[in-house]
């Protein structure tokens, strides 16, 4: 008897299809999988057979033969354990067939029988849900995620009996519901606040600009100034995430296994910090099987890279491409998989190797040579692609005690959130721009126009400077985000006198 179950898998950030055809007949005792398996989908028969007996099912005990579809694939993982014992029983008369017809199933089987957590739930939910599936069985412990999806309803089950129950219309259960609107408020909490960070206003209000644009910033200045206090703190002023980006975003970290378990959503933009030790691979992502690394991971969020000369060269110079395309591209002998990465790059940099250069109170015992070899280390092509470069200076002990606490996060994200509806306003009807960072040479030339005498100062400004023509755009997308926080449709000289001091460390550091 032939039975057949619907279920999908992910490459890349989107899910597709798989049909499981389950067929029953006499003959020696022999189970074959076909439609490409891996290893993981071959040994995927000994845990569904133990899984049914240890059920209280009796495997049928003839020829089986189980084919994925579509069989030009290649198939990963043990998420096809669930479907496969259920179109086992299914083809045993054990489940009515009909039932089948209207449900996705996916799941890991224990020997005992358990359903386990799987990864990719959510775009395969979204999948089953525009092929017209009615319902989708789900482990307990994805059911979250899989209910974000409107029009498809969830049944998350323990074990296989729980399963093979509903299928039976033994059961009746309500489908699983979350309320998102109660989820957003209830996620979106920080523990860490700008309120906490005393003096730095420099670096604070270059911060603030870089938020507000989502442009790239490097903080460089000797060890405990507060760079990394400064960074892990931006998570707390960013502009809160849109259901769509939420989706979008959650996505991504359930094709990497990593959404945590019984969480639906992530509510609030992501902060990825790789240690410098990491490899080109685990940054852009790879592997056999495509999945998503580090600048996919911070999609709609921050990377943050501290001790930035720390990492390998190679390491480095691949962020050029997604830092300019906002997606990268994973090629392999067989296919290739493309991962969005939209985030902004927060980086932190000692001024030297010993971290003392230019400090007036502790001596550098780093040669000019040495100085200059540490500073190397970043290549001119990628700062350009740093929007800002801003210098955090050492505070005595008395200026630190002196100082008052500071404006929390939730004052300066009404500001940031106030100059990214200007932005969305303005890029109304551009699909690829969200943010003045994002913006192309042609909305530079449309929304960063410069009155006569801003021309003439930007144009000083570029020869005494020796500006790139990529750090001129920069300059410009900067000012533009500078004049939306303060709330004017023009570009004043004051707008980019401020942007250019954050782009003299050009000069200063690499020539």
């Amino acid at each position: 008897m032939l039975a057949k179950i619907q279920s999908g898998a992910v490459f890349g950030v989107d899910a597709y299809p798989i049909e499981i055809e389950v067929n029953t007949s006499h003959g020696d005792p022999q189970t074959v999988i076909v439609g490409l398996p891996s290893t993981a989908v071959k040994e995927s028969k000994d845990r569904v057979f133990t899984a049914l007996s240890n059920s209280g099912f009796r495997p049928h005990m003839g020829r089986v033969t189980i084919n994925l579809a579509p069989a030009d694939v290649k198939k990963e993982g043990p998420d096809f354990d669930l479907p496969i014992a259920i179109g086992l029983l299914a083809a045993q008369d054990e489940i009515p067939l009909e039932s089948l017809f209207s449900f996705g199933l996916i799941g890991e089987l224990a020997l005992s029988g358990e359903v386990r957590r799987v990864k990719g739930v959510l775009p395969i939910a979204l999948r089953l849900r525009d092929e017209g599936k009615q319902g989708f069985i789900v482990p307990y412990e994805n059911a979250g995620e899989a209910a974000v999806v409107e029009g498809l309803s969830v049944y998350p089950v323990r074990n296989l009996r729980e399963a093979v129950a509903l299928l039976r219309a033994e059961i009746h259960p309500a489908p699983f519901q979350i309320d998102r609107t109660a989820l957003f408020s209830a996620l979106e909490k920080f523990e860490e606040d700008f309120a906490e960070v005393r003096g730095q206003e420099y670096a604070k209000r270059a911060v603030e600009i870089a938020v507000a644009g989502s442009h790239n910033i490097m903080v460089i200045g000797p060890p405990g100034t507060g760079k990394t206090m400064l960074a892990r703190r931006i998570p707390s002023i960013l502009p809160p995430l849109t259901l769509d980006e939420a989706l979008e975003t959650t996505k991504i970290h359930s094709i990497a296994g990593i959404l945590p378990s019984q969480q639906a959503l992530i509510a609030t933009r992501p902060f990825r910090a790789p240690h410098h030790t990491i490899s080109d691979a685990g940054l852009l992502g790879g592997g056999t099987h495509p999945s998503p690394g580090e600048v996919s991971l911070a999609h709609r969020g921050v990377l943050f890279l501290d001790e930035l000369p720390e990492f390998h060269r190679n390491v480095l110079e691949v962020l050029r491409q997604p830092l300019e395309d906002g997606f990268v591209t994973i090629v392999r002998s067989v296919a290739s998989a493309t991962f969005p990465c939209q985030f902004m790059l927060v980086a932190a940099m000692n001024p030297c190797a010993c971290g003392f250069f230019g400090d007036p109170q502790r001596e550098c015992r780093c040669s000019p040579h040495q100085v200059q070899k540490y500073r190397n280390k970043i290549s001119g092509p990628l700062l350009d692609r740093i929007d800002l470069h801003v210098e955090v200076p050492a505070l005595s002990f008395q200026k630190l005690t002196s100082l008052g606490q500071g404006e929390p996060s939730a004052v300066i994200r009404d500001r940031v959130v106030a100059a990214r509806k200007i932005q969305q306003a303005r890029f109304t009807g551009l699909k690829k721009v969200h943010a003045n960072a994002g913006m192309r040479s042609r909305e530079v030339q449309k929304f960063c126009r410069l009155d006569a005498e801003t021309q003439d100062l930007l144009r000083q400004a570029i020869a005494e400077l020796h500006f790139s023509a990529r750090a001129y755009d920069r300059i410009l997308k900067v000012s533009r985000t500078i004049a939306d926080l303060a709330g004017t449709d023009n570009i004043r000289p004051e707008h980019v006198t401020e942007a250019v001091q954050y782009r003299t460390l050009d000069r200063q550091l690499w020539v």
